[in-house]
């Protein structure tokens, strides 16, 4: 082999090493991911706060087929009168992945 074939090989396990390091790397948990968009100023695992506990929205949503894209909706463009008079406000800081994430997270709560 060429010295530029070696380098060419290394240029490629390298980049192989990089790529599959980025598609494996662990994403936040799920309560990290609450805790870093400040949902838990509002929400706490078990008990209810100002807004429920997510454990009673696992419970609540959980046989419905369509709860973590429902769940992630109401995420992301907030809700009223669901839960009581208190508004959960839009997180329209979220990306919709973000969103998708926390509902999945809150779905095994149950």
């Amino acid at each position: 082999m060429t010295s530029t074939m070696y380098a060419a090989l290394a240029l490629a396990a390298a980049l192989a090493t990089a790529t599959a390091g980025a598609a494996h790397a662990e994403p936040a948990s799920g309560l990290a991911l609450a805790q870093q968009q400040n949902c838990m100023s509002c929400h706490s695992v078990k008990r209810p706060f100002m807004g429920p506990a997510l454990h009673d929205v696992a419970a609540k949503y959980v046989d419905r087929s369509d709860a973590a894209s429902y769940l992630a909706h109401k995420i992301l463009e907030g809700s009223t009168g669901v839960w009581g008079p208190v508004p959960m406000p839009a997180n329209t800081q979220l990306t919709p992945d973000q969103a998708a994430s926390l509902a999945g997270w809150i779905l095994t709560l149950k």
